[in-house]
């Protein structure tokens, strides 16, 4: 049931991130709406630790700095750059960018991890990268302005892809517990930089930016990041990221209920091509 349910959960939950930032955004800069959301995961989770009373010792020798390389690249660089592109892009554009995911993570993973693919999963992909390439094409042929956003979107698929590939790599033996800690942390430092570095902070605290903080670091950085990582243990790097293909139909239909955002028709035949990838890649075997 867990196995069925988890994909499940993390689609809804990682769609409804980008109509809470969206939301955020309005209120506040997008370097230091992450860096809050990493800063409060991590005193969250820190918190658990020494509440739980769980033993750091799983996080001996290297195995720290593993976690902690692969949560600065899933959890900063992953949340950073899209979280920019919001500003000039729709949260479902976004979003079916970032489920190139899956081709790249299952491309590296058969080199990487030696996680071998059957045909017809490569089929399931590339029809996903059809689907993208159908929404990205337009956005660079008829506005530049959201075709940077867009190209900033793949900026965080490319932090997604090489967090998942090292985490795949290094941190599975990790308890889930202390490696979501050790990754929260990394990564609220690295988007607390970024922040200092890049952009000018500002924020305003309306019930609305409040509302998408919490939901955003409760639900979706804990949760459907927690969810990502126990997939990602149960099963192969392709397999886990190939739910990204669902998210941006979900974030499509959640955008247009409650931000009134539109879709061209180009754009819901990508996404109906892309959501069909995924079930290529996730369709049981038959044996």
């Amino acid at each position: 049931m867990l196995a069925r349910l988890a994909p499940l959960s993390f689609v809804l939950l990682w769609s409804t991130s980008f109509l809470a930032a969206k939301a955020g955004l309005r209120s506040i800069t997008p370097l230091l709406f992450v860096a809050i959301r990493l800063a409060l995961c991590a005193a969250v989770l820190t918190a658990a630790m020494f509440a739980l009373r769980r033993s750091w010792r799983p996080l001996s020798g290297w195995r720290w700095l593993h976690c902690a390389i692969a949560g600065a690249l899933l959890n900063a660089i992953g949340l950073m750059a899209p979280h920019v592109g919001l500003l000039v892009a729709p949260a479902a554009q976004i979003a079916l960018v970032q489920s190139l995911t899956p081709l790249l993570a299952a491309a590296s993973g058969v080199a990487l991890l030696h996680e071998p693919l059957r045909p017809r999963q490569w089929a399931g992909l590339a029809l996903g990268v059809a689907g993208v390439g159908l929404v990205v094409g337009q956005a660079a042929l008829h506005d530049t302005v959201r075709f940077q956003g867009l190209a900033l979107a793949f900026a965080g698929v490319l932090g997604l892809v090489a967090g998942t590939l090292y985490f795949g790599r290094f941190c599975r033996d990790v308890p889930l517990l202390q490696s979501a800690t050790a990754q929260f942390v990394a990564a609220a430092i690295v988007a607390a930089l970024g922040t200092w570095c890049l952009e000018t902070p500002s924020a305003a605290w309306p019930p609305s930016a409040i509302a998408a903080v919490a939901w955003n670091t409760i639900m979706v950085s804990l949760g459907g990041m927690g969810l990502y990582a126990a997939m990602l243990v149960r099963g192969t790097a392709a397999r886990t990221t190939a739910n990204f293909y669902l998210v941006p139909g979900t974030a499509a239909i959640l955008a247009w209920l409650f931000l009134g955002e539109r879709l061209t028709p180009l754009a819901i035949i990508g996404v109906i091509v892309a959501s069909s990838g995924c079930f290529l890649v996730n369709a049981p075997t038959r044996t």
